[in-house]
Order: structure tokens, then C-alpha cells, then sequence
């Protein structure tokens, strides 16, 4: 390791000495200590910049559309046609804001997002944090599998040859030892998404009817189906926004060693991702919809080989073979980056070496963690009679009920000073992301009672929002109200102006530094209930599972 390597570990609190180092991106490589560009620096540079930071926001957001999403994406397009469009728009600002506050801990702090919660918040919390994103993403992991048996079922390809060479592909791509490989054959990856494009040339869906689906929301199917569109929408706003998405772009962002003076290229990268996943789930929902507009298959979705074969009906042969091929595309990838996110967080928690610059022989369990994920998934999804729609449904039930704890802790995180320094949030952030909580907290109670009680009618899911929105609006006003009050008063400071020289060159000091932060009654309060809520969901969650298995 060199004097200068050597020198930014000990002034941060990074963990792993190969978290240090020159940027070594896929398209390029950035030097330690070499200044970025400036905003007014030469056109070819600041692209050369880009290219080599590109990765991390590219990856997680198609890693984002994958078995899960396709299932859901389509689902919505043959039973509804494009009359949910409208969902992916409102969640646009919801994976930036989200993903832009994990990059930010990734690049200022240097540790990643389970260690984090396990310094400030405590060892419960920090178990917790790893313990449910392990089970959540073995369970995500195996969908994916699912969705690469099903495409080479389609393909006419065999199901133990093909899943086991899928396997191994995504294992010896994240083995090498070499980070920049694994980009590599990502970014190959994140290009085969394309092969959605073409779809919707083949099946020809209305563009007006499209264009007008996306921007004006609607409830299709009327009172009777109201039940089932709402589960659906909380299924799409799951597959799109995932607490593996938080651990994995935050760990992902500190092992390319991407620092604070290239947050705004890295910016670009999300937005890059964030487009390409958008684009991706609306030709999925527009090109099943024209698919099975007028035919027997409308609203009777089954799983994606059946999207495949309608696709084949409706565009030719190759449309249907690009969406096979688009389907394994991506729950490969969606493996490799739900594998990585858990095998991350067990190392930084543990402390333990966990990058991809290190050869397998130097992080042992960290590559033994990725490994173990893959290869159970294979196996349970290759045992015939497993109950894989249950499994399924599990993931998403499960999904759903954890990610409003996971933004929890994004948002305090980065309100922590001792952490984020001049990077902690504005109040806007705030204001958007504790409402955007307050929301998925409704879904999460909606979701979770609708599995527990199926007969829960859709004027039922709609009022606990409605309530459950106009609480948080008042609250929300009375917070507003209080807090000006105060500032007026002196009682809370105006905001601290930020020297921008300074707040590019900042990292957070060594953990054991850091002042513990401090517990006030409200956060005991506020804390204790979330882990009684999630503990009681959980436990009502598995009960309900377990039964549906045997009975």
C-alpha cells in the first residue's frame, strides 16, 4: 500500500485498506489525489471523469428491473394495460432522493450503511439491519433464479444445465479479484437490458395512449378490482424501491473509492440509471399491454414465460426470444448486486476484509457469503415441487414491511452531523423524505394486512391511506408551524453556511472518534415502536407463509 494510500485510511474512517486507491471504473481510471475537473474544466475531460465513475448508479438501478420487476411490470401491462403508467413517474423523485442520500454516506463516510446503523444506533440495531437483509435477499436471490429458469424454458433451453451455468457465471465474474472486471461484465449486462427496446417496434403499442397513462394517474378495473390494483401498486412500488438498493450502492460507491469531490459525476451515473429503469419497467407495462390488448389473455397474467409466448403472438418469434433473453439478462444481474449488498454488510459489520479488489484468498468470507447466497438459491429453485410462487410472494410481503425501517435509518443518518458534517441533509430533503416514510409505512400496513386477511376489500386499503396521508399532512403543517415559531425565537439555529472547498475535501473521521449520538426520548420512543412493529409484521408474515405451505 502506498505512503499516499496509507495516509487517506488513517484520516477516515474507512475500514478495508482496498477501499483506498485509484478510482479503477470499467471505462477509465482516476488517480488518488489527481483533481477532478471543475465545472468550467475542458468538455473531453470532464466526460473521460464520467466514464470512469459511471457504475455505481447504473448498476443498482437496472440490477432494480429484474425477475421480480418483470413479473410486476408486466402483470400490471396484460391485466391493466397502461393505466398504471402513472406509478413510475411519482416514484422518480423517490429513488433519486433515496439513492442520492446512500451515495453521499457512501462517499463522505467511507463505512458501509449495516455499520453505520450498528456505531450510531447500537448492536441490536446493526444485528438487525444484517440478520433481515440476509433473509430478505436469500429469498430475492432465489427469485431471480426463478426468472432465469423461466426464461430458458421459454428458450427451449434445459432448466439444470442452464441454471447451473448461470450460477457459475456469476460467481467467477465476481471472483476475479478484480474490480474492474466485475464492472466490466455488469456494464455488459446493464447493455443487454436494451433488448427490451426493440419489444415495443414489434408490438406497436399506442404512443398517445402511453404518453397519456404516464402523466394522469387512474385506478383501472373499477370497485370490484379495487383491491387487487391497490396490492398492485404496493408490488410495484416494492420491486422499484428495495432495501438492498440502500446497502449495495452505499458499499458499492466505497469500493470503486469514489470520494466527495466527484459526487456530482456520480449524480449523473444515477441519473443515467434512473432513466434507463424507468424506461425499462414503462416499454415492459406498454408492450404487454398492446400484447394482449382484445385478447383471451387480457387480465389472466400467469408469470413471464406466459408474457413471452403473447409477446410471440403479437410481434413474431424474435420478440419473444429478446424478452427471454432480457429476462435472464437481468436476474442475473439482479443476482450478482442483491448477493453483493448482503456480502458487504456482513463484512463491514464484522470487519472483515469485503471488496472486489481482493482475490478470493484475501477475503474469504466475503466471497464465501456470495457463494453460499448463489448456490442455495440454485438448488432450491432446481428441487422439484418447491413452492417457488410462495417463495415469491414472501419476498414481496417481506419487502414491503422492512423498507420503511431501512429509509428510517437513511434519514438519520444523514441528519447526523458527526457523520455527514457539511454533506447532512437540507430541510427540503427532509420534509420530502419523512412524508415519502409516512408512505410507505401505510403501504407496509396495507400490504402486510392484506396478506394476513385476504378478504380486505380496496375501500378498506384506499381509507387507511386517505387517513393514515391526511395525519401525516397535519402533523407535518403542526411540525412546519412550530419549528418557524422556534427559529423566531432564537431557540433553533439558522442553517450553517458551507465553505464549498471545504465540504469537497470532508470525510467523516475514524469511528472511534465519533461522539455517540445522543438518545433523546422521542428516537427511544420512536425506535422501540418500529422494532415492535417489525418484530410483530415479521413474525404475522412467516406465520401466514408457513401456513399457506402446508395447508
Amino acid at each position: 500500500m502506498s505512503t499516499e494510500t496509507n495516509t487517506v485510511q488513517q484520516n477516515t474512517a474507512v475500514l478495508d485498506s482496498a477501499h483506498v486507491g485509484d478510482i479503477e471504473g470499467a471505462l477509465g481510471t482516476i488517480r488518488l489525489g489527481e483533481a477532478p475537473s471543475g465545472a468550467r474544466g475542458r468538455l473531453s475531460r470532464r466526460l473521460k471523469i464520467l466514464a470512469a465513475i459511471v457504475g455505481p448508479g447504473l448498476i443498482v438501478m437496472v440490477g432494480d428491473n429484474d425477475a421480480g420487476a418483470f413479473g410486476t411490470y408486466t402483470q400490471a401491462g396484460q391485466n391493466y394495460g397502461t393505466r398504471l403508467l402513472w406509478t413510475l413517474l411519482l416514484l422518480i423523485p423517490v429513488i433519486y432522493v433515496n439513492q442520492e442520500m446512500v451515495l453521499r454516506l457512501g462517499a463522505v463516510t467511507g463505512v458501509g450503511h449495516a455499520r453505520l446503523i450498528t456505531e450510531r444506533f447500537g448492536k441490536f440495531w446493526g444485528a438487525f439491519s444484517v440478520i433481515d437483509l440476509f433473509v430478505l435477499n436469500a429469498l430475492t436471490i432465489v427469485t431471480e433464479f426463478i426468472g432465469i429458469a423461466l426464461g430458458l424454458a421459454y428458450l427451449g433451453l434445459p432448466k439444470v444445465p442452464g441454471v447451473i451455468t448461470a450460477l457459475v457465471l456469476v460467481v467467477a465474474a465476481t471472483s476475479t479479484g478484480s474490480f474492474r472486471r466485475f464492472e466490466r461484465v455488469c456494464l455488459a449486462l446493464v447493455a443487454g437490458s436494451f433488448a427490451l427496446v426493440p419489444i415495443v417496434f414489434m408490438v406497436h403499442p399506442a404512443i398517445g395512449q402511453v404518453a397519456h397513462d404516464f402523466v394522469v394517474p387512474g385506478l383501472p378495473g373499477g370497485a370490484s378490482q379495487l383491491s387487487t390494483v391497490m396490492l398492485l401498486v404496493i408490488a410495484i412500488v416494492g420491486t422499484t424501491v428495495a432495501p438492498w438498493q440502500l446497502f449495495f450502492q452505499q458499499s458499492y460507491v466505497i469500493d470503486k473509492r469514489i470520494t466527495p469531490a466527484y459526487m456530482r459525476y456520480e449524480k449523473v451515473d444515477l441519473w443515467l440509471g434512473i432513466v434507463i429503469v424507468v424506461v425499462g419497467a414503462a416499454a415492459m407495462m406498454a408492450f404487454s399491454a398492446a400484447a394482449f390488448a382484445g385478447t383471451s389473455g387480457a387480465g389472466q397474467f400467469t408469470d413471464a414465460a406466459g408474457i413471452a409466448s403473447g409477446l410471440a403472438a403479437a410481434g413474431g418469434k424474435v420478440a419473444g426470444i429478446l424478452f427471454a433473453v432480457a429476462l435472464i439478462d437481468a436476474s442475473i444481474i439482479g443476482a450478482a448486486a442483491v448477493g453483493l449488498s448482503t456480502s458487504y454488510a456482513v463484512g463491514d459489520v464484522l470487519g472483515m476484509n469485503h471488496s472486489l479488489h481482493r482475490k478470493p484468498k484475501e477475503a474469504k468470507a466475503f466471497y464465501a457469503v456470495f457463494g453460499l447466497l448463489m448456490v442455495g438459491a440454485a438448488v432450491i429453485v432446481l428441487i422439484p415441487g418447491s413452492p417457488l410462487g410462495l417463495l415469491t410472494e414472501g419476498v414481496q410481503t417481506l419487502a414491503g414491511v422492512l423498507l420503511p425501517s431501512a429509509t428510517v435509518f437513511l434519514l438519520l443518518l444523514c441528519n447526523d452531523k458527526a457523520v455527514l458534517g457539511p454533506w447532512a441533509n437540507k430541510r427540503a430533503t427532509n420534509v420530502f423524505t419523512t412524508f415519502v416514510i409516512a408512505i410507505l409505512v401505510l403501504l407496509s400496513v396495507i400490504l402486510t394486512a392484506s396478506v394476513l386477511f385476504p378478504q380486505m376489500s380496496g375501500q378498506a386499503m384506499v381509507g387507511i391511506l386517505g387517513v393514515g396521508t391526511a395525519v401525516v399532512v397535519v402533523a407535518g403543517l403542526v411540525s412546519g408551524v412550530l419549528r418557524r415559531m422556534k427559529r423566531r425565537a432564537g431557540v433553533v439555529p439558522a442553517a450553517d453556511v458551507v465553505d464549498a472547498e471545504a465540504k469537497a475535501t470532508w470525510r467523516m473521521p475514524p469511528l472511534a472518534l465519533l461522539a455517540r449520538p445522543e438518545m433523546s426520548l422521542a428516537r427511544r420512543v420512536g425506535l422501540g415502536v418500529m422494532r415492535l412493529y417489525l418484530v410483530l409484521m415479521c413474525v404475522l408474515v412467516v406465520v401466514k407463509i408457513v401456513q399457506s405451505a402446508i395447508g
